[in-house]
């Protein structure tokens, strides 16, 4: 809550509000990978039917409530995520990741081949709606971020209370040896699709305030492959089975590249340089890729585990025996 009061506009549009969607979309990931045990590459493609169905029912839906275009919108992308969790009851691993990888093909296609979706707009590009609630008009900065905060913070509570109840821990069960937790009367099928269901819902939302909040204009294309890895990516860096981990992942993410194009300029000044204008964007990616190997030798558990440490550590010192 003090952040509006010290960050700018730049800060609040292009750093804050993309963190905590992102963040809620790796929550959704990390609800069905990292508590549930199932393999995901359709990320994407649940954000985009969450994006795309808000806008419908906001366009279709005379006087529509923005809050509840956006929750329908959620429960959209749970019953196409339902759909392509079935595959789960039989395949597991990176086979299911495979069979996911389907969604985000199809729900891309999908949305640029029936104009419908798009208000048969030519170039199938949409242009979100003002949110407006009860009369007030979130079109400031200030205003997106403490409407993507609220959301953010709400749903994320949620999941940690998820994952505390009977729900979560048949979640982690099947995760940890589905055999033994079918043994034990816990129905596999029920909540493996529950597990998708949740987390595509979390993802739909995400992806509607990705549309809304963030971008204000969107498409099918927008929605790719390279950004179901960034959320996969966030949930290993962060931390898998971790409520924590995803707001780690997501913030190292989305700051990594800032940092680094801060670092890069005096670099150039002190050396006197002239750095290729490709070079930053190739070294993120190496930046990236090293990162996620690193987390999965040393630390397979990510930044949630290392603050868990050091939290300890704190805790103990200066007396650590």
């Amino acid at each position: 809550m003090v952040v509006p009061f010290i960050a700018n506009e730049y800060w609040l549009s292009a750093i804050l509000v993309p963190l905590l969607i992102f963040a809620l979309a790796t929550v959704g990931l990390n609800l069905l990978t990292g508590y549930a045990g199932q393999l995901s590459l359709g990320t994407a493609a649940f954000m985009a039917v969450g994006a795309f169905a808000a806008y419908n029912f906001i366009l279709r839906v005379p006087g529509m409530p923005l809050l509840v275009a956006f929750g329908l919108a959620g429960v959209c992308a749970a019953l196409v995520g339902i759909v392509f969790g079935l595959p789960s009851l039989r395949i597991k691993g990176f086979y299911l990741a495979v069979a996911t990888l389907a969604a985000q093909f199809f729900v891309v296609w999908a949305l640029t081949k029936f104009s419908w979706f798009s208000n048969h707009s030519s170039s199938g590009v949409i242009n979100a709606q003002k949110m407006t609630i009860l009369g007030y008009s979130f079109d400031s900065p200030v205003a997106k971020y403490l409407l993507v905060l609220f959301i953010v913070a709400l749903l994320a509570l949620a999941a940690k209370n998820m994952t505390r109840s009977a729900v979560g821990r048949a979640w982690m069960a099947v995760r940890d040896m589905d055999v033994a937790a079918e043994v034990i009367g816990i129905r596999i099928l029920y909540t493996k699709l529950l597990a998708f269901a949740i987390s595509s819902f979390y993802c739909g939302i995400a992806g509607a305030l990705y549309a809304f909040a963030y971008l204000g204009t969107v498409e099918p294309e927008g929605f790719n492959l390279d950004l179901s890895f960034r959320v996969l990516f966030m949930v290993i860096i962060g931390g898998a089975g971790s409520i924590l981990g995803s707001f780690l992942g997501a913030g190292f993410i989305v700051l990594l590249p800032i940092f680094l194009n801060t670092i890069a300029h005096p670099l150039e000044l002190a050396l006197g340089l002239t750095l290729p204008p490709g070079l930053m964007s190739n070294l993120e990616l190496i930046v990236f890729g090293s990162l996620i190997i690193f987390f999965l030798i040393v630390e397979p558990h990510g930044l949630a585990r290392l603050w868990q440490i050091t939290k300890e550590k704190l805790r103990l010192w200066p007396f650590p025996h």
